[in-house]
């Protein structure tokens, strides 16, 4: 049954199907044959009309954007209608959101998981490679250069890794908001306080999940300038 607040994602590949609404609809019941029953809210439905060759998806992520903002699951009729390339899909698993396919419900994150593992894997096996490869010129007598670092820098260093991702992601979510928070401004709201509202009406949620305050909005708004 499902819960939570969704995006629907359908796609065509014909600007003939998505003129005349073939194939849509079908997609479109699938999304609420799944959606019926439970507690749920559709945010929003994107449509967009591309080969599913084409990794060049602006309403796709226009769909993932809201699905930031809004703390919602992407949804789709099939998984089909997002790629067929694997690493288009595992781009997708990067991209901080749950996502549901109707016709394998169960397997949304399975599914792009098993791919993420299979990069993995490749990944891997290169850094198996290039280790071999090493050694061999090490056996060679090439002289090979490594870490001779004090261990508190490599410390250091992580932690300074650490915070720059969380800086990246804060970076990202201010970029996604931005346009809404243009929309209340230009619909006459201009206080801090006054776009929280804003904001907490249209039931976007914080970061956290939590509710907008205005130095909530204020750090937000910084962000988004240096964007």
């Amino acid at each position: 049954m499902a819960e939570g607040k969704f995006v629907s994602y359908l796609r065509v590949s014909t600007k003939q199907q998505g003129a005349s609404g073939l194939g849509l609809e079908g997609q479109r019941k699938a999304v609420m044959d799944y959606l019926n029953g439970g507690h749920w809210s559709l945010i929003s439905e994107v449509v967009e009309v591309e080969s599913g060759k084409n990794s060049a998806r602006p309403k796709l992520a226009e769909a993932l954007k809201l699905c930031r903002i809004h703390g919602a699951t992407l949804v789709v009729a099939k998984f089909d209608r997002l790629a067929r390339d694997a690493h288009f899909l595992l781009g997708l698993s990067k991209a901080g959101i749950d996502i549901v396919a109707c016709d394998m419900p169960s397997a949304n994150r399975m599914t792009v998981g098993i791919m993420a593992v299979v990069a993995e894997e490749e990944a891997r096996m290169i850094s198996t490679r290039t280790k071999a490869a090493l050694a061999a010129a090490k056996a060679r007598g090439v002289k090979l250069g490594g870490y001779r670092g004090n261990p508190t820098d490599a410390l250091v260093e992580g932690r300074a890794r650490s915070v720059a991702v969380r800086q990246e992601r804060a970076q990202g979510r201010a970029s996604d908001l931005a346009s809404t928070i243009a929309d209340l401004q230009a619909s006459g709201l201009t206080s801090l306080r006054q776009l929280a509202n804003g904001l907490n009406q249209r039931n976007i949620p914080t970061a956290r999940g939590g509710t907008w305050s205005a130095v909530q909005v204020d750090r937000v708004m910084k962000l988004a300038q240096h964007a």
